[in-house]
């Protein structure tokens, strides 16, 4: 059985070999984004990573399964996936490491801007000072978004000293111990307002494309510090430039952005006011070995003909899946 990654690593460190540990008898093949449809053929689980899945690939293949290697699934099209009898699933960030993962960057790149860290890196290497940084004590951080990468974010930073207030879609499911209060989205304002620190961790919608805009930014409490792990269309990026060269924003750490790799123009790719990551938050050894894991048990599931776990849709007359060869006694052995 056959399966289609679409995407390379650029880390030579890096194979996805490590997924077909747990898928004997299986092959996996690999090719960019904009490559889909020339390696269709004969692909039973197309794995999209940061790559759009549209109706015309959907139409195109005969697969039928997508199975993300991780937990975004906006640029698939799960509606075209259904008509067409395919399974549309991701794995669990709370389950993979992911979570973990991309909560210690968004602690990293907190700590990176309140201790003005690249200001301290310069000192060292150029002229000699010591910049006088903020802390965590005693701050508010608000943490838009309390799924499994906030609740994480929240724990970790329940050492530090500093009071954390949660905004979720749903209030009433409420949040980690260390969370004073959860509110829903209407009082977002006045979150931002009294708030040191924004970390957006929310999932990517419809309803939160450009969650943070002019808007809200002009609502955040002037020089606070914002921190982007989630995804890069629910912040508008000309209104956080703005934000930024105004100061009413004083740091952004940024590991995703709206169109990705990020243009070398772009105002955000070396803006003085900006710790950038090129969307690395949840690339981590142990986040892939625990994914590797938990995709070839979905596959298999989905292989024997059950409906795999944590999807999305629930296809009416799924496309079958085909059936492993079978390895006899004599294929196996040794020839002389």
């Amino acid at each position: 059985m056959r399966i289609l990654v679409t995407h390379p690593w650029s880390d030579p460190s890096a194979s996805w070999d490590i997924a077909l540990e747990h898928l004997p008898g299986w092959e996996l093949q690999v090719c960019r984004g904009d490559e889909i449809l020339q390696h269709l053929d004969g692909v039973a689980v197309l794995v999209p990573m940061p790559n759009e899945v549209s109706r015309e690939i959907i139409r195109a293949g005969s697969f039928g399964l997508i199975q993300q290697y991780g937990v975004g699934l906006e640029r698939v099209d799960v509606e075209a996936a259904t008509e067409a009898g395919v399974w549309v699933a991701r794995l669990p960030a709370g389950l993979t490491g992911n979570a973990d993962s991309v909560a210690e960057l968004a602690v990293a790149q907190i700590l990176m801007a309140v201790r003005r860290m690249d200001e301290a890196r310069d000192a060292v290497a150029h002229r000699w000072w010591q910049p006088i940084s903020g802390s965590l004590i005693g701050s508010t951080v608000a943490i838009v978004g309390l799924g499994a990468i906030g609740t994480a974010v929240a724990q970790r930073l329940a050492g530090f000293g500093c009071r954390m207030v949660g905004v979720r879609a749903h209030p009433e499911s409420g949040g980690p111990e260390s969370v004073e209060k959860v509110v829903g989205p209407a009082d977002l304002p006045a979150v931002l307002a009294e708030a040191d620190v924004v970390i957006c961790s929310a999932m990517a919608s419809a309803e939160t494309r450009h969650l943070f805009n002019a808007t809200t930014f002009a609502a955040c409490k002037p020089g606070a510090v914002f921190i982007n792990v989630a995804r890069g269309v629910m912040v508008d990026e000309d209104a956080l430039v703005d934000a930024l060269d105004s100061g009413q924003i004083s740091w952004a750490g940024l590991d995703v952005f709206q169109d990705e790799p990020l243009p070398q123009q772009h105002p955000l790719a070396d803006h003085p006011r900006v710790i950038a990551t090129p969307h690395i938050g949840g690339l981590t050894h142990s986040m892939l070995a625990r994914s590797a894991e938990l995709f070839g048990q979905n596959l298999r599931r989905w292989q024997r003909g059950e409906a795999p776990l944590w999807a999305v849709n629930h296809p009416p007359r799924p496309r079958p899946a085909p059936a492993l060869p079978r390895r006899t006694s004599a294929s196996a052995e040794t020839p002389s």
